[in-house]
């Protein structure tokens, strides 16, 4: 459960710091999503980012990740800036480097689950046989063994999500982002994926930004953050 504090890791050197948004401001049209929010996530570290409906936090996840360029300010990850590299180059990170869950998982409806969870490890050009037989390692773990060729519309919420989880975290991703990963379940199931998630996270080292409105699920994390339109108000690791 959480340890955080407004404070927690002020003085933490930057070199432990694997991800930083410096002052970044994003527009859509005429419309603000962020105006200078600034924080970062140390190396290990599981972030929850919270704030209610609207105020951003998913877009600061998204430009993070190198999914959305910011107008103004800075991010950079493993201290260096990602938001002046081209697409394909961050294309390369977010397959490379991070990992990702959604709200609704987002699984390939036409593949099987242990295809879903070998995806990431495919498309990075890893042998079939290595990737599956690291898939079926996942399964073990998350408790989903059986389940391999079952496809997504076989699967309960539940199991589903597991499987996402497992298809982030299969390429061990120095970073892992997850969307609301429990939004669309109940509390039981939700609880047992956040348990799942932190032992996987903790095992690996792995970085995890976590954007939630559930004070039930950031209690999982060691610290959080709150975002208010488009700032964050609580909670920076910058001095």
């Amino acid at each position: 459960m959480s340890t955080s504090s407004s404070s927690a890791g002020s003085d933490q050197p930057a070199a432990a710091r694997v991800l930083e948004a410096r002052e970044v401001s994003l527009s859509f049209g005429q419309t603000p999503a962020l105006r200078g929010a600034s924080m970062s996530v140390a190396t290990g570290e599981i972030l929850a980012v919270m704030g209610p409906s609207g105020s951003g936090k998913s877009t600061l996840l998204h430009c993070l990740a190198g999914i959305l360029l910011p107008d103004t300010g800075e991010i950079r990850f493993a201290g260096r800036r990602i938001d002046y590299l081209g697409e394909n180059v961050r294309t390369g990170m977010r397959r490379d480097r991070f990992g990702f869950v959604f709200q609704f998982g987002q699984l390939v409806p036409e593949l099987s689950v242990e295809e879903n969870i070998a995806l990431p490890l495919l498309l990075k050009g890893t042998r079939r046989a290595d990737a599956v037989s690291r898939a079926r390692g996942w399964l073990e773990r998350l408790d989903l063994a059986g389940l391999e060729r079952r496809r997504c519309g076989e699967l309960s919420g539940g199991q589903a999500q597991r499987v996402a989880l497992a298809r982030g975290l299969v390429t061990d991703p120095e970073v892992l982002f997850a969307d609301e990963p429990t939004g669309s379940l109940d509390s039981l199931t939700g609880e047992r994926v956040m348990d799942l998630l932190v032992v996987a996270a903790r095992e690996q080292n792995t970085s995890v930004v976590l954007v939630t409105h559930d004070p039930r699920v950031a209690a999982y994390a060691d610290r959080e953050i709150m975002v208010r339109d488009g700032k964050v108000t609580s909670g920076e690791l910058i001095p």
